[in-house]
Order: C-alpha cells, then sequence, then structure tokens
C-alpha cells in the first residue's frame, strides 16, 4: 500500500564556522557563508518596465551592489553586514524549515542570495516553463507575461514580431512564472513574493536567487524520493478538485462559428468523435481587428451570433454534451457591463484617478480592481454566476491573467509592480468563488494558462498557453510538454493544450500533419480541448479533412477509453497532489539519464509517451528508465530499460509503451482495436 502520510518538515541547522557558517537542510549544505565568499549581497536599483499588450520591456540600473561579508549569528538569526562593526542591513531568522527576512537599512530594494550547488545537480520548476525543463546553466526571470511569439531570438518569426508589435518571445517568457525549484539533490526552494525576481543557474558551485524587494522569507522541503518532494509543495500550494467525469467522455471541441457550430460539432459525432463539450469563445459576440477576429469583452451571450442559446445549451447537456465559454478580468468600454463597473468604482484608476484604460489591440478596456473585495465579489456573483453559470455555462477559458498594467492604481493602495505577478492568483480565486457559491467544485471547469505562487488552491485546470501553429522547437508541439512536466512538479495536478496550436502569423498555418501529432499527445493528457486558431479561415479546421477528422475521431475514443486509469490518476492527484504528467525521473529517482529529457513523459506511474514533434519524421528514438521491462503498445514488443530504443511512429501510432507488470495491462491492450 501506497504511503499517504504528509512528509515531515525539512530541518533547517545552523553550525558556525571560521569566518562564517554553514546552513543544512536535513543534511545537505544549502547555504554556506565566509567573509571572501559571501552568500547575500544587498543593495539598491531602477528598474524601467515597458508593457505593450501584454509584452515587457524590462531593465534594471543597478546603483548598488554590496557583499554583506560580515555575518554575526544570534539565537535563531544571523545579522548580516558590510563589516564587522557596522550596523546590519539585514538578518535572516530561522523559522522552522523558512528563513524570514528583516531589513533594518530601509533603503534596499534589491536582493541577491547564492544557494550552494554541486556541479553536476540538476533543477526544475520555476512554473511553466517551456523551453527548458532542466534549468541548470541558464536564467529566468520571473515575471507574468504573454510568452511571445516564436520565443527564439534566432529565428525569423520571433523577429518579424518584435518589429509588428513587440511581440516575439524570449525562452524564459511565460504566462505562469514561479519562484519554485527542485532540486536533483531531492529538496525544494520557494522565496514567498510576489516581487519581480530571477533565478540565475549559470554557476557551477552556486545557485544565484535575485529578487527586487525584501522578500517575505525563504521556504525549504526535503525528502527521501521525488514523490515525497511532489506532494509536500502541493501541501504547501493546495490541491485541485477532482477531473469532472464529463470531461473524460471525450474531445472538448473549440468552434467559434457562431450558430453554424452546432451544425459542425454535429458532423464530427457523426463521425466518430467522442464528444464530452462544446466550447465557444463567441458566445459573446465578435469585432474584427487586424489581428484577427477578436470577442467582444462584455461576458453576456450574444443571442444574435448564438440564437436561443439557453435552450440549446440544455439540449446538449441531455445528450452528454457540456457548453463552455470564455471570460477574462477586463470589460470593454464600449460594452453594458462597463458603465456599471465603472459607477460602482470597481476599475483600477490612473495617475489623475479617471478610470484606467488599456489598449488591448484596436479596443479599450477597464481593469476590474480584485484587490477591492466588493469588485471581486461582483464579478464573481453577477458576471461569472449569473452571467454564465446561472445561464448554463459548464465551464470557460479564464484568459488574460497576466495582463495587470504596472501602472495603474488599485484600491488596497498596492504598487502594481509588486501586485503584477499576483494577478493571476486573485483572478483564478475570482472564478473559483463562483463555482463555489453554485457548490460546482469538481463539475464546472474553468481553466487559465495565466499562473503564481497559489494558483494551484483555486484553477482546477491549466493550458499551455498560445503556441505558434507549428512544430518549433521553442513555440511549438513540444513546448507543452515541457510546460506540463514543469508546472507539474509544483502542484499543477491538470495540463492540457490547444490542439494543432493557436498563434498563426506572417504566413505561418497548420498542417494536416500538425494537427494530427497534436491530437495523438493530446489523446494522453488529461484534457483533449480542440482550437480553431487566431486566424480561423486561414488554418486547416479538423472537419475541413476527412483523414485528419478520421484520425482525431479515433483519437478521442482512445482518450475515452483510458478514462478508468485517468479517474485513478485524478483521485491520486487529489489525494497527493502528483501531476497527471510525470517528468520520467518521478518513479526512476536513481535513473540520472532521466534528469534532462523533457520531450517524452509519463501518463501516470504505468505508460509512457514520447510525442512525435518533429515534422515528417515517422520513427522516434527515445530513452527507456532502468528497472523496469517496457512493453510497446501497438507491437507487443518488450524492451529491457535503461536503454535507447527506436521505433516505427507512423500516424496513428504514437510511440506509447506501459510497464510490463502494470494492473492495466488488460485496459491498455484494449486500445490496440480502436
Amino acid at each position: 500500500m501506497t504511503d499517504t502520510s504528509p512528509p515531515r518538515p525539512a530541518g533547517l541547522a545552523l553550525r558556525a564556522e571560521a569566518d562564517g557558517f554553514d546552513l543544512t537542510l536535513d543534511g545537505r549544505l544549502v547555504l554556506r557563508h565566509r567573509a571572501d565568499d559571501p552568500c547575500l549581497f544587498a543593495g539598491r536599483g531602477e528598474e524601467r518596465m515597458e508593457m505593450y499588450r501584454g509584452n515587457f520591456d524590462i531593465e534594471d540600473y543597478v546603483v548598488e551592489r554590496s557583499p554583506l561579508r560580515h555575518a554575526a549569528i544570534e539565537a535563531g538569526r544571523i545579522a548580516f553586514s558590510s563589516r564587522p562593526g557596522e550596523p546590519a542591513r539585514l538578518r535572516l531568522h530561522i523559522e522552522g524549515n523558512a528563513l524570514r527576512f528583516e531589513a533594518p537599512d530601509a533603503s534596499i530594494n534589491r536582493l541577491w542570495l547564492r544557494v550552494w550547488a554541486e556541479a553536476d545537480e540538476h533543477v526544475w520548476g520555476g512554473g511553466e516553463q517551456m523551453s527548458y525543463f532542466d534549468m541548470r546553466g541558464r536564467r529566468f526571470p520571473l515575471w507574468t507575461s504573454e510568452p511571445g511569439v516564436g520565443r527564439d531570438k534566432t529565428s525569423e518569426i520571433t523577429f518579424r514580431a518584435d518589429v509588428a508589435g513587440r511581440a516575439g518571445g524570449d525562452y524564459h517568457n511565460t504566462n505562469y512564472p514561479q519562484p519554485t525549484f527542485l532540486s536533483s539533490r531531492r529538496y525544494a526552494l520557494h522565496v514567498e513574493t510576489s516581487a519581480y525576481c530571477a533565478f540565475d543557474f549559470r554557476a557551477s558551485d552556486f545557485h544565484e536567487i535575485e529578487v527586487w524587494a525584501i522578500p517575505e522569507r525563504l521556504e525549504f522541503f526535503a525528502a527521501p524520493d521525488f514523490l515525497e518532494l511532489v506532494e509536500a509543495l502541493s501541501n504547501r500550494f493546495g490541491r485541485q478538485p477532482p477531473l469532472p467525469d464529463w470531461v473524460m467522455e471525450g474531445a472538448i471541441v473549440g468552434l467559434k462559428d457562431g450558430e453554424a457550430s452546432f451544425a459542425r460539432l454535429e458532423t464530427m459525432r457523426e463521425a466518430g468523435v467522442r464528444v464530452s463539450g462544446l466550447w465557444c469563445e463567441d458566445w459573446v459576440g465578435l469585432r474584427h481587428t487586424s489581428f484577427g477576429a477578436r470577442l467582444f469583452w462584455d461576458w453576456r451571450a450574444d443571442e444574435g451570433r448564438y440564437p436561443n442559446l439557453r435552450a440549446r445549451i440544455a439540449a446538449l447537456r441531455e445528450e452528454g454534451i457540456r457548453f463552455l465559454g470564455y471570460v477574462n478580468p477586463y470589460l470593454c468600454n464600449d460594452g453594458t457591463q462597463f458603465p456599471e463597473a465603472e459607477a460602482a468604482g470597481y476599475l483600477a484608476t490612473d495617475g489623475m484617478g479617471r478610470t484606467a484604460l488599456v489598449d488591448f489591440g484596436e479596443f479599450d478596456c477597464g481593469v476590474v480592481d480584485f484587490t477591492n473585495p466588493e469588485a471581486a465579489a461582483w464579478f464573481a456573483e453577477t458576471v461569472i454566476g449569473r452571467n454564465m453559470l446561472d445561464y448554463g455555462l459548464s465551464g470557460w477559458m479564464a484568459d488574460f491573467g497576466e495582463y495587470l498594467p504596472i501602472d495603474v492604481h488599485l484600491a488596497n493602495g498596492v504598487d502594481a509592480k509588486l501586485l503584477h505577478n499576483r494577478w493571476p492568483v486573485l483572478w483564478a480565486e475570482v472564478n473559483a468563488r463562483a463555482v463555489s457559491s453554485r457548490s460546482l467544485s469538481g463539475d464546472a471547469l474553468f481553466f487559465m494558462r495565466a499562473g503564481y505562487t497559489g494558483v494551484q488552491s483555486h484553477c482546477p485546470l491549466l493550458w499551455g498557453g498560445d503556441q505558434s501553429v507549428d512544430f518549433s522547437r521553442h513555440d511549438g508541439l513540444v513546448t507543452v510538454i515541457c510546460a506540463a512536466l514543469s508546472s507539474g512538479l509544483l502542484g499543477n495536478a491538470y495540463h492540457h493544450s490547444d490542439i494543432g496550436g493557436y498563434t498563426s502569423l506572417f504566413g505561418n498555418v497548420r498542417t494536416a500533419e500538425l494537427v494530427m501529432r497534436w491530437a495523438e499527445m493530446a489523446a494522453f493528457t488529461p484534457v483533449m480541448r480542440t482550437h480553431e486558431g487566431n486566424r480561423p479561415r486561414q488554418n486547416l479546421q479538423i472537419d475541413q479533412d476527412p483523414q485528419v477528422l478520421a484520425h482525431f475521431a479515433r483519437m478521442t475514443r482512445i482518450y475515452a477509453r483510458l478514462a478508468p486509469y485517468l479517474r485513478d490518476l485524478s483521485q491520486e492527484a487529489v489525494q497527493r497532489g502528483l501531476p497527471v504528467q510525470r517528468p520520467l525521473f518521478l518513479h526512476f529517482p536513481d535513473d540520472a539519464r532521466t534528469y534532462a529529457i523533457q520531450d517524452s513523459y509519463l501518463y501516470g506511474p504505468d505508460l509512457l509517451v514520447a510525442p512525435v514533434w518533429r515534422a515528417g519524421e515517422t520513427q522516434r528514438r527515445l530513452y527507456l528508465p532502468q528497472e523496469a521491462d517496457w512493453v510497446h503498445l501497438w507491437t507487443g514488443d518488450v524492451h529491457a530499460g535503461g536503454r535507447e530504443v527506436t521505433v516505427e511512429s507512423p500516424l496513428g501510432a504514437p510511440p506509447v509503451f506501459f510497464r510490463k507488470d502494470t494492473q492495466y495491462q488488460n485496459l491498455f491492450l484494449s486500445v490496440i482495436k480502436i
């Protein structure tokens, strides 16, 4: 029987040394300080931040960065100063498994801490990272933003996106950062702060943490194995409810074609597609911009575009299909709800006390101020509760949590720069509050791309954001695997993505191969959901190609057939906080060859999935972990672990293996007959 008792708290021990100290965590050295090799630096900086439609240009002018060489150890605390005899500038208080910061020097607004590291150490986490799962060797700013197009400064598409609208990304850009990392030394570190910060893993003997404020504390977690460590982090950040049973019946089909969406859905069902939900972003109506068709941000049903929608939703539900919509925390100033929110004082203001208006690309919106309890309650009850849940919606995309402008004024008086990272959590809390008010936790399902520390407690499902409609290394299909693995280690049990990608710019459009390969991967994730993308008419849709449609239908049947397994994984997530998609090392901690693998994953403990993520490939080379024999799902061939194998991977037969001794063998083998 699996031991589900919570891991004991990590123990910090301080040992004075000549000219410094060592701080250990259950015997692991984490901080080493000497006068000639200090672990702590403090100073001041003057940042420059510019936001343009969710993208940020950020740089810092460092006025002071001073090593705090002298450490005076007192009972349970360490006082740091530049040299002996000078007043303490910073103090660290040891409190259980945490270090609490105190800053007697009020001038300090920058801090750099060096955590001891081993040369061959691996580190993971950082929220939802899309380019690099093993973060060692790189620097990662942690600031919620649009990830940007292409995410590769050497690519043409990123260059063109930068030139056209400052919208090109980089490897570290993410909707969901979190200042938490796990180490292959089997401990984890979390920085409790909402300020801009960065993790720098480029040095061989230390990891440097940079924070643009005095953090509240550093929290440490330790465990003998990675499973317990992930469970401890889930205990800290919050558990999600189980996936709704209705989701596991098939795919959530995304269509934004007004009244025609219902007929297209029926065509898909007649082709054998298993459907659990119809997701219509455009339930609120459309406006047309140069980026493409955009939604009308007023968060009421547009019964001109969807006549008699409430009755259609009820009829679909009778057939076992739920209806999902879309919402975000902004109100367009030409909508019906903006005047009500403005009159009640629910919107953030500018420096003159006027309602702040944000340009979202050819239309302006007000920012609903969730630091105002009355505004948060109004949005949860009126906008989501009455307009959506009471109307019949069973789920929605809760979008744009990363967009809080840094120059608005908020009701609680906190600088928007310090609340920017926390904004997705406040947004998730509003959505969860609406769901809870209708006693629908575990049934209504909203999904978010933005996040930060604590979003796990409120958001029941992540999605990977707006990937490009291609196979590119930094913005294509493969990036959502990395996103699921990194976020899953921090207590986010459920992750999924837009099948076929979303962003289509500069002539970059979907291919049939891309859509089919993406669907193959999605069949082995917690949720299958399609999206028509930002330019639906320029891109291939699943119901436009008979081969693609037939392939997709089969993948939805495979997904539905695996529902008993997924249901068990969902219950394990509730009980232990373990993710459904898992890095290989989570179950094979002593196999160091698994530590940097980010293009294959364990689907629960018993399935290994290695999606084909390069265009034109019909074979896949992958590594099978040690201490297990692996059965190739489609051929039945048995492979010993601890080596690389190459398998044929034609369309319709993605590389999937199961453990030879699994109790789910009959279920897995039944997939072959579909």
